[in-house]
């Protein structure tokens, strides 16, 4: 097979993520994240506005954590004025390193934030070590 000549130099070789196939129809939005580490955890902070706790699937398996939220729509019989905001569902997928405890993954949605906590595994947390003189 020819090589395609639009390949840039600086990407030759790279290895396109791919993108997870969406298979129901209507809108799906990513949802802009905020991910912080502290010494015990990271937190993930990811936007899903309209999304209520119980229409959110959190999905941990083989590494992926998976992030879907159903939106009910809010439009249904009204004549609208000015529409700027979209409707639609939410996705997006990390890959989980080792180093977290899968088992003690948590979550709690407020106000159209979705929080996550994903607590390190004992192993993979910082300690200090004593050093002792002779």
């Amino acid at each position: 097979m020819a090589e395609n000549s639009n390949v840039n130099a600086a990407t030759k070789g790279r290895i396109e993520t791919a993108r997870p196939e969406l298979t129901r129809g209507g809108l799906h939005f990513t949802p802009r994240v905020d991910i912080f580490e502290t010494e015990n955890e990271l937190t993930l902070f990811a936007e899903v506005p309209g999304a209520r706790p119980e229409d959110v699937d959190l999905h941990y398996e083989q590494g992926e954590l998976a992030l879907r939220a159903r939106v009910s729509p809010r439009t249904e019989g009204k004549r609208f004025l000015l529409q700027e905001y979209e409707e639609g569902d939410f996705f997006r997928a990390f890959n989980i390193h080792e180093s977290i405890d899968a088992s003690r993954i948590s979550a709690e949605c407020k106000n159209g934030v979705l929080i996550v906590h994903l607590p390190k595994a004992e192993a993979a947390k910082p300690r200090q070590i004593t050093v002792k003189g002779a």
